[in-house]
């Protein structure tokens, strides 16, 4: 089902998919096999009109990357590219480890190597993962612009900031999209950073639109959750029932308009406003397809009503604590 329907990351950003595809399931390897399934998984995003793909140096580390470009290689026209530079990886002292980092020295360098693995001379969006408390985020941002003016990057972007770092920012240069995890299961962006960013014309790009699959209707039991999912707090034990209560919700509307119960999250989140784009992942061209399909959805009144009930009754709490949301850089006065 190839769509021509286009939406724009801020205001002079570019014009990509309602819908992009996340890329970080792509970072268990990048061998063979892992590359003939993100290959498959490509093929099916373009087909069905999916021109937006978010990466980051850090997934795998680097095996998203590295796969990613080799499947756009002959086709970069088609696509827009998003990655990620600041979540450092100490790889001497503790592989495991990330360190934020957002010095303009080690921006400098991590666009390189984020270049040289795609295969491109130049990003098309470029998010700093984390913000760096450490680091003046007019510092940061200034060093962005600084790739910009060099041609590497196009376009900037912030993920999970605070609204104080996106005014900052914002101020150095624009910022076209802001990612956030933001789903019918995790909403609290919509009080603090939604109104910003919508002030500013930034965009907005939920990550984990999908509630690492809870709202795709397919987690029944604890057997089903795997991978990183199982330590999160949504699927532990005491939490389990709730949840999944509450996303039978979003399987009986679906079943009610014949569609997937992913389908339904993602209409959901299509339907805050124009400057959404999620970016759903996955490594399988069914599922591409099927999250593709979400844009012919419409929700009753009704059915809005009883899903936006859902979030407020969530039990645990979403990946970046809530202390952790919207860490926010010190201004240059050292001011909190």
């Amino acid at each position: 089902m190839t769509h021509t329907v286009k939406r724009r990351l801020g205001s002079s950003g570019p014009w990509v998919s309602p819908i992009g595809l996340g890329f970080m399931s792509f970072r268990s390897g990048s061998g063979p096999e892992d590359e003939r399934q993100a290959r498959e998984v490509v093929d099916a995003a373009l087909d069905a009109g999916i021109t937006f793909f978010d990466t980051a140096d850090v997934y795998g580390p680097e095996h998203s990357e590295l796969l990613l470009g080799r499947v756009i290689r002959g086709r970069r026209d088609q696509v827009v590219i998003a990655t990620k530079f600041g979540n450092a990886l100490d790889r001497d002292t503790n592989p495991d480890h990330r360190r934020i980092d957002g010095r303009p020295e080690y921006i400098r360098g991590a666009i390189e190597g984020s270049l040289r693995r795609l295969g491109v001379d130049h990003v098309d969006l470029y998010y700093q993962h984390r913000v760096d408390p450490t680091v003046p985020i007019e510092d940061t941002v200034g060093a962005l612009a600084e790739l910009v003016a060099a041609g590497k990057v196009l376009h900037i972007g912030l993920s999970e900031p605070g609204p104080g770092t996106i005014r900052r920012a914002h101020a150095v240069h624009p910022i076209a999209a802001i990612q956030s995890e933001w789903s019918l299961f995790s909403r609290d962006i919509e009080g603090p950073i939604v109104p910003v960013a919508r002030e500013l014309g930034i965009a907005l790009v939920p990550y984990s639109p999908l509630g690492r699959a809870w709202l795709t209707g397919a987690v029944r039991s604890r057997e089903d959750v795997t991978g990183q999912r199982v330590a999160h707090p949504r699927f532990a034990e005491d939490n389990f029932a709730t949840n999944r209560a509450l996303a039978d919700e979003v399987v009986a509307v679906a079943g009610e308009l014949g569609v997937r119960p992913s389908q339904v999250a993602l209409a959901w989140l299509l339907g805050q406003g124009e400057d959404v784009v999620p970016i759903p992942g996955t490594r399988h061209p069914e599922y591409v397809r099927e999250n593709a399909g979400a844009l012919a959805v419409e929700l009753s009144a009704e059915q809005l009503g009883r899903l936006g009930k859902l979030a407020d009754q969530v039990a645990g709490e979403r990946s970046i604590r809530p202390e952790n949301i919207g860490t926010e850089a010190p201004p240059h006065t050292g001011e909190s």
